[in-house]
């Protein structure tokens, strides 16, 4: 059937509407005529693929990369940049009218990002599968990411949007591939790189572990020099081995992080930087903060700086122990709490002498906000809540329940932590009427 693209979703998808009926269309644009076939039915919505571009958008670029179409990493390499930017920030303004009424019509700080070679993270897939070209179908192995909304590899050969050390380190991963060095029993390797982008901290997950590991994480350490550290798991998480300190530091603004194996770290390296002075300065100077779902502690340095206390709740413990660490240098009175949001706030407000914090940050999982924490929050009555978010769904959904409970929108700023795909990091600043 011929459509005409109205406009972007939030998930990467084009709308249209045909029958009255809801039609979502990858790797198109607003205005586009194409021609697509249906690919699937339910009785909400139908979905389709484009099998002519009828009437290409002034905004189309050529992809760059050769796998864009058919690997899951990338949704916007067809877009040019600057439309990628004005296509977010109304697809962020559309969603926190439509889930959150919130009609915001002042103006949102974006803040763009290099658009290529931007990732500090990189997740590589293997797969092994029979090769019937060879005598008795011998198996080969595979390297890349999975397909959208699949558990299906695709093998791939180039990755534009990963740093150079980690395109050399999948370089190298696919000459082991090749070689037959690497186990046929590997099906994952996760690879974070420090700010200079030379030394790296490896996950290597394989669907079992030899009962002697030494000789594999040796083969490891052979394969990639670069790498520091190691962790070799299996897939059940049952056995683990490590080779190495456990962790990489991560410098920001002038303060060292330490980032372990099993904690989450911001994903681009030329943002994050402005991120935590964006928090920063929303964040004023106090006397108590709250940092929720502190992580590895990037804000809670920051607030450290200019609250005389600070409390940083983070409720993984790999994650709180890196915490920790973070907090030995700071000047403020800063404490950890390794526990839920949830549990924290819960247990601050009965205390004997609980006082108000004056802000509170939270920076919560694609999830948002653990059931109650809103409430919460209202209850415990900060001045003001920095909110920093990595989905725009459930940002609005809280901000809903903080508008009911006396607070105000006061500032929005969108940061592009993900050129070419569709997700979108916004940190917004809320205040209290007083």
């Amino acid at each position: 059937m011929r459509i005409t693209i109205e406009k972007l979703v939030y998930g990467g998808e084009g709308l249209a509407h045909q029958d009255g009926k809801a039609l979502f269309v990858p790797f198109v644009l607003p205005g586009e005529e194409v021609d697509v076939e249906i690919v699937e039915k339910t009785k909400k919505l139908d979905r389709g693929r484009v099998t002519q571009l009828l009437e290409p958008s002034s905004n189309r670029v050529d992809p760059r990369c050769p796998h864009f179409g058919v690997c899951g990493g990338c949704d916007y390499q067809h877009i040019s940049y600057d439309a990628q930017l004005e296509l977010k920030e109304q697809i962020l303004r559309e969603t926190l009218r439509r889930i959150g009424r919130i009609d915001w019509e002042e103006p949102i700080t974006i803040h763009h990002s290099s658009p290529w070679q931007y990732r500090n993270r990189a997740q590589w897939k293997f797969r092994s599968h029979a090769r019937a070209t060879q005598p008795g179908h011998a198996e080969t192995s595979s390297i890349g990411y999975f397909q959208a909304r699949s558990s299906v590899l695709c093998p791939v050969e180039t990755c534009s949007i990963i740093s150079p050390a980690l395109f050399a380190t999948f370089e190298m991963l696919r000459k082991a591939l090749a070689a037959g060095v690497l186990p046929p029993a590997l099906r994952e390797i996760e690879a974070f790189v420090d700010t200079a982008d030379q030394d790296l901290l490896l996950n290597i997950t394989c669907a079992s572990l030899p009962r002697a590991t030494d000789p594999l994480l040796k083969t490891f350490s052979e394969i990639l020099p670069a790498a520091k550290s190691i962790l070799l798991q299996d897939v059940a998480g049952e056995r683990m081995s490590l080779l190495g300190p456990g962790f990489l530091h991560y410098e920001v603004l002038q303060k060292s992080f330490r980032v372990g194996h099993l904690s989450f770290f911001q994903v681009n390296r030329s943002l994050v930087d402005e991120i935590a002075t964006t928090v920063r300065n929303l964040a004023g100077a106090d006397e108590l903060a709250f940092d929720l779902y502190a992580g590895v502690g990037l804000f809670t340095a920051m607030l450290a700086d200019q609250f005389s206390q600070v409390v940083a709740v983070e409720a993984h413990p790999a994650a709180a122990r890196d915490l920790e660490h973070t907090t030995l240098s700071s000047r403020a009175k800063t404490s950890v709490q390794n526990k839920s949001a949830s549990a924290f706030l819960r247990t601050w407000k009965q205390g004997r002498g609980a006082r108000t914090p004056d802000l509170v940050v939270v920076d919560p999982p694609r999830a948002g906000l653990e059931d109650g924490v809103a409430e919460q929050l209202a209850v415990c009555k900060p001045q003001r809540i920095v909110y920093v978010s990595c989905d725009p769904s459930t940002l609005a959904r809280d901000l809903a329940k903080l508008f009911s409970r006396e607070y105000t929108l006061r500032d929005i700023h969108l940061f592009d932590m993900f050129p070419q795909t569709y997700h979108i990091e916004c940190v917004v600043l809320l205040e209290r009427a007083r």
